[in-house]
């Protein structure tokens, strides 16, 4: 799938086939966060982990988000949710 297909799934009311960090976010982008929330919580690999930081930033819980991003190894992020949204589901859809 590509980010353009990915972002047009957007516009359905349900979601894609999709593996859990990529679930996530499409929930997150629909306004479910606690949706998008439990799907990576249920997730182990280090891709829902960096969701789980993305989101525990999103809700403002700095020190969760810092402990996710080292659970997936990436660095904290420092710009707008929306890029960092965009940043993550590019790099899954690669």
């Amino acid at each position: 799938m590509s980010y353009a297909e990915f972002k047009a799934s957007l516009s359905s009311d349900t979601p894609p086939h999709l593996p859990p960090p990529l679930l996530g976010l499409w929930y997150d982008a629909k306004g479910d966060w606690d949706k998008a929330h439990q799907t990576v919580q249920q997730d182990d690999s280090a891709d829902s982990a960096w969701v789980h930081a993305y989101l525990h930033r999103k809700e403002g819980d700095l020190s969760n988000a810092h402990y996710w991003y080292r659970r997936a190894g990436k660095p904290p992020f420092t710009g707008s949710l929306e890029r960092e949204w965009e940043q993550i589901a590019q790099a899954l859809l690669e």
